[in-house]
């Protein structure tokens, strides 16, 4: 007789990364992610001593995936520090992947202090990158640390942001400020 094949730990993993961008952490449940596997969760206790241990293992996730793999893939694509600033924005703050759970870690991060730390952790980051790229264009580092605070803010932000453009796309409206904080001409 075959053993029964079990769940991978990755696919643990994902289903609650899924559940957290769609419904914060609370809708992390060990019942709710067997359900959605449609598995039993006896097979999470073979991966996770606890849900505390899927919540830390769904961190280490994203933190990888929102950082080092991005890092890695604009590195390994090229392009000058303009380009690259784009492609990081574009892979971590666009998309239906990382975005949604980027968001629904800030939002745990307000309610506990060690998601806060690797929220923080990740940001620094991202700013130490941004800070790299325009310091490439930009040598003031007074100027370098108030466009990286500002790409970064626009980046989150915008997400945020309900307000209306004047007659402008909120694509437009981001482009253009991507073209005055890189210090890129303005086309059109």
């Amino acid at each position: 007789m075959a053993a029964a094949a079990r769940t991978p730990r990755d696919r643990w993993i994902e289903e609650g990364l899924r559940a957290l961008a769609g419904g914060g952490v609370d809708a992390v449940r060990v019942e709710a992610l067997a359900k959605a596997l449609g598995v039993t969760k006896g097979g999470f206790y073979g991966y996770f001593a606890d849900r505390d241990a899927l919540l830390s293992a769904m961190l280490d996730t994203w933190e990888r995936e929102s950082t080092d793999e991005v890092i890695d893939r604009i590195e390994r694509e090229g392009g000058d520090p303009k380009t690259k600033i784009h492609r990081a924005g574009v892979l971590t703050f666009s998309g239906d992947r990382l975005l949604p759970i980027d968001l629904a870690i800030r939002d745990w991060a307000r309610r506990d202090e060690q998601v806060a730390e690797r929220l923080r952790r990740v940001d620094n980051r991202r700013m130490a990158l941004l800070r790299e790229m325009i310091g490439t264009f930009c040598s003031d580092p007074d100027e370098v640390e108030a466009r990286s605070l500002l790409a970064f803010c626009a980046a989150i932000g915008g997400h945020f942001l309900l307000a209306d453009h004047n007659g402008r796309t909120r694509a437009q409206v981001l482009a253009h400020a991507a073209d005055l904080l890189l210090n890129r001409p303005r086309s059109g």
